[in-house]
């Protein structure tokens, strides 16, 4: 018997990471112009982007059915195997409510669902976390509700160049997306309590607000777990991507930077240009510090 980590989508992870820790990935279905995508597989960003300049159109995410997950749980534990499985916050999509329901339909004792109450590498933060505890020969239960515990300490925040995307989405009104245009505002979000919301507001040329945007993060959330911190965008200029990792780097002492490249979920909220650091703010308290 061994435990296994499972997750959706939108967890940002890249391929590298997903084999380097045998972590199974569940994909979300994208719907974009009346055709059907499976994230993370035969759809990318610039997909997203191109299609949203041609067409002013954001692609349909799809949550995961509940009977798709029924097939995906007895898979994944027909060899006796425990599943820990780590789903996009259920304040923003069904599929993690569709997973409890295959739990309890299946009666599987022996797969645990993690809301991580956030998206991207937020989420992801918590796998590894998870990944940690098994290495260190940790039980199911203890693994489950370690990790459970940590979830309201983690940080996961964007700074995005244009507010296109969040305007097409809802999320913000024409005014607001005008006077962002004419005084050059960059906004920044947070996850918090399971849902996105705005932080706060930069102005001035987008690399330097990247710069402070990092700077403003580690002050405010100042007790990070220093095992690891993630950079994760949407797309993004190589320069900007420096500054970020050297600003990050001259700010903190996190053992390890793991950059990777965020999902249809991301993109499809906040556009092109969008970048942000996220890692756990408790100081390490309730893990292997």
């Amino acid at each position: 018997m061994s435990i296994r980590i499972t997750s959706d989508s939108s967890v940002d992870l890249s391929k590298e990471l997903i084999e380097k820790y045998n972590i199974e990935i569940l994909p979300f279905n994208i719907l974009m112009n009346d055709t059907e995508y499976l994230d993370g597989i035969n759809i990318n960003n610039q997909m997203i982007i191109e299609n949203f300049k041609k067409n002013g159109t954001l692609p349909k995410t799809s949550a995961v059915s509940v009977e798709r997950y029924k097939e995906f749980f007895s898979e994944q534990t027909k060899n006796g195997d425990y599943i820990i499985h780590f789903s996009i916050s259920s304040l923003m999509s069904c599929s993690c409510d569709n997973a409890y329901r295959a739990k309890s339909e299946l009666n599987a004792n022996n797969v645990a669902i993690i809301d991580g109450q956030n998206l991207s590498t937020g989420t992801a933060l918590l796998m590894l976390y998870a990944n940690d505890l098994i290495e260190k020969g940790e039980d199911f239960d203890t693994i489950v509700n370690k990790v459970r515990a940590r979830i309201n300490n983690v940080q996961s925040s964007f700074i995005i160049d244009k507010l296109n995307f969040l305007h097409k989405g809802g999320r913000c009104s024409s005014i607001q997306l005008l006077g962002a245009n004419i005084f050059n505002i960059k906004p920044s979000i947070e996850v918090k309590d399971g849902k996105m919301g705005m932080a706060k507001k930069y102005r001035g040329p987008f690399i330097k607000v990247c710069e402070s945007y990092v700077k403003d993060t580690l002050t405010k959330f100042n007790r990070p777990d220093l095992t690891r911190c993630f950079i994760t965008y949407s797309t993004i200029s190589e320069e900007v991507l420096n500054l970020v990792k050297q600003t990050l780097e001259e700010n903190s002492n996190f053992k390890e930077i793991l950059i990777t490249q965020a999902g249809a979920t991301v993109t499809s909220h906040c556009g092109e240009n969008t970048i942000g650091i996220l890692y756990i703010n408790d100081g390490g308290e309730n893990g292997l510090n």
